[in-house]
């Protein structure tokens, strides 16, 4: 992997990871069209990822600040705001934890399977997203533990190349009446541990294959490279999106997707 290699992918990866368009998708196109594979390179794997991971701590980190402090704050009521929402969190993370742990494999598979899965599966995302647009249930004050569970599952199925994580639990999110300014945030929050769980266990994969199987071709400069950028995007990515989800413009998302998934089908 070079470094424009490098820069190309670490864009990609910061941009789709917050928009409703799949990272894993797009990294599946491009990695398909401009002959690039990251995941044979875990180190780089791991180092996007973590990236997008700090670019949301660093946009949301008001948010964290008062989560943390609520949570260990001892004056407060046992299930005070702070602690449902932190519950709420948790139990978001269970669907996504059980594949991680028992169907890791699977999905790995389903990787592997060609662009085919990659065009449907952004169908699908596209679906979501024009039924969350137009779909008016009645708003919630709050979400639920309940609702929680169920955007889990969302993000759970967004597993797959091409069906967006943020895009499937903001789109669910809405649908089930959550509010549209406390949806992408909790969206972005609740995918922290999951991800940073994720390149843990691509941390231990890299030490078991040993330090050669983990850093593939990649330079320390083209490392940087990916990470820079993704961050820088994720950031961008990351902000935009909140503000387009507290004006309900994901339709425009949804045709996007639907254009690529069909353009992906038919070449």
């Amino acid at each position: 992997m070079n470094d424009i290699q490098a820069l190309l992918l670490g864009i990609v990866q910061g941009l789709t990871e917050y928009l409703p368009v799949s990272s894993s998708g797009h990294l599946a196109i491009v990695s398909h069209f401009f002959g690039v594979n990251g995941e044979e390179n875990l180190t780089f794997t791991i180092a996007v990822h973590v990236a997008t991971v700090l670019s949301t701590l660093v946009v949301l980190w008001k948010e964290i600040v008062w989560l943390v402090k609520g949570v260990f704050d001892m004056k407060a009521p046992l299930w005070s705001r702070e602690r449902r929402y932190a519950f709420a969190i948790l139990i978001s993370m269970i669907p996504v934890g059980i594949v991680g742990l028992f169907f890791k494999d699977q999905v790995e598979a389903i990787f592997g399977s060609g662009l085919r899965v990659v065009g449907v599966c952004l169908l699908i995302t596209a679906a979501l997203l024009t039924f969350s647009y137009y779909a008016k249930p009645r708003q919630k004050e709050e979400i639920s533990w309940c609702d929680a569970f169920i955007i889990g599952l969302a993000q759970a199925v967004a597993v797959l190349p091409g069906v967006s994580r943020s895009g499937s639990t903001i789109a669910t999110g809405l649908m089930l009446g959550n509010n549209k300014s406390q949806l992408a945030q909790f969206s972005f929050l609740m995918v922290i541990p999951p991800i940073l769980g994720e390149a843990l266990l691509d941390t231990l994969k890299a030490i078991k294959g040993g330090a050669e199987a983990a850093v593939g071709d990649i330079s320390l400069s083209a490392l940087a490279i990916g990470f820079a950028a993704a961050f820088i995007c994720g950031c961008f990515a990351c902000k935009w999106m909140i503000n387009i989800v507290r004006r309900g413009k994901l339709i425009y998302f949804g045709i996007y997707c639907a254009i690529v998934g069909l353009i992906i089908l038919f070449i």
